[in-house]
């Protein structure tokens, strides 16, 4: 077990009809001009947009607005939102929507209250030393951005996805209302299941140090998740399924899951960036593309871990040899990824990768990470290739 520190700031309102405190809860963190940063489409056609700002409206809080956040969030609105919040004088950020505006906002933060280029942090030059302050309604359990300490944006120039947490653009107050993630199609619902229980994953899988207690936790997230994954196939509608699924999105990310151990191996996430940098796939989806690929190319590197893995979570039961046990929890997890209509590799993602293609993303990944990385298994560029080569399908 190694030492750690544990940081969860965020006051989280959870339940039906929590949106309503909005206005109350800008309020109580100080805000007085808002930027209401969203991407449009169901927070528009759903009535929230309209909800929230009659809400702002009602406390005589100004705020101006900002859609457009997209899967794959762009630094091009990033920059723009920047620009609009320097210009109105904004004290105070609220994402309405996903981990795509959650992410995006965050990156605005940055932008807004630290001098030079927000890229700069993205790209692992120089550290935040502040944020703007925010809070969240959210329309959509996956990323866990809504307790994290993290964000995920992509330049469009060289098509680079990159990360950078700090514990500054931690949220303010998250509300977390089910009701609010109905409206979104299956695909959807299932690529945030598949983030939710692959950032748990991430932290599982390592060589650095665990607790019984977090396995525990874990362990327990993962199953909760993979069951009402297989409910909201087949009920979409249904309530408790989607505040399971919600309140695991949140714990997924915000370092519960991780406390005690080295940190977690992160290279599924890593190696998905490329992939979302490069054809802007749904990111629980190129996650559920790669992690099969990945899992068989280190588990003989990380057995304990995999076998008691697919014990406890996937069910296996303990009857042959360590690794037989471990590629049967794999291959559950990727029968798992087809009840809920997810891809197992990257044909059935439908990218048609070329070598070319391949070594690229292998060259970015190795050169995001620093050259190499990886708890499960330390990862070079040649180890990253050779798993974007076995995920072809």
């Amino acid at each position: 077990m190694f030492n750690f520190k544990y940081y969860t700031p965020t006051k989280v309102l959870f339940g039906k009809g929590t949106e309503l405190k909005t206005a109350e809860l800008i309020k109580e963190f100080g805000g007085k001009k808002v930027l209401i940063h969203y991407g449009g489409g169901s927070v528009v056609r759903s009535g929230l947009l309209k909800k929230v700002t009659d809400l702002l409206d009602e406390a005589g809080i100004s705020y101006v607005t900002l859609g457009g956040a997209v899967p794959n969030p762009h630094l091009s609105l990033v920059y723009e939102g920047i620009e609009l919040c320097k210009k109105e004088n904004v004290d105070f950020l609220l994402a309405v929507g996903g981990g795509s505006a959650i992410d995006s906002a965050k990156a605005i933060g940055y932008g807004v209250t630290n001098e030079g280029d927000v890229w700069d942090l993205y790209d692992y030059k120089k550290k935040a030393e502040s944020c703007l302050p925010l809070g969240v309604v959210l329309t959509l359990a996956a990323t866990g951005s809504e307790m994290s300490d993290s964000s995920v944006i992509t330049k469009e120039d060289g098509l680079v996805k990159r990360g950078y947490s700090s514990d500054y653009c931690r949220p303010r107050f998250a509300i977390l209302n089910p009701e609010l993630t109905m409206t979104l199609p299956n695909y959807q619902t299932a690529c945030g299941c598949t983030d939710i229980m692959m950032h748990t994953m991430e932290r599982y899988f390592t060589n650095g140090g665990n607790m019984e207690i977090t396995d525990s936790l874990a362990e327990g997230l993962l199953r909760t998740v993979k069951e009402n994954a297989l409910i909201l196939v087949k009920d979409p509608k249904n309530y408790d399924a989607r505040a399971e699924v919600m309140w695991a999105g949140s714990l997924s990310h915000n370092g519960l899951t991780g406390c005690g151990n080295d940190g977690g191996d992160w290279m599924t996430h890593k190696l998905e960036h490329e992939l979302g940098g490069l054809y802007d796939v749904a990111h629980g989806a190129g996650l559920a593309a790669i992690w099969g690929s990945w899992a068989r190319y280190v588990y003989k590197d990380c057995l304990p871990r995999f076998k008691k893995f697919a014990i406890n979570v996937m069910g296996v039961a303990d009857t042959g040899s360590d690794e037989e046990t471990a590629l049967k929890g794999i291959e559950a997890v990727e029968a798992f990824y087809r009840e809920i209509k997810m891809p197992t590799n990257l044909k059935e993602l439908g990218v048609n990768a070329t070598e070319d293609d391949l070594k690229e993303m292998a060259r970015k990944c190795a050169l995001g990470v620093g050259g190499a990385m990886g708890s499960a298994k330390l990862l070079h560029e040649e180890d990253m290739l050779a798993i974007y080569r076995a995920s072809l399908g």
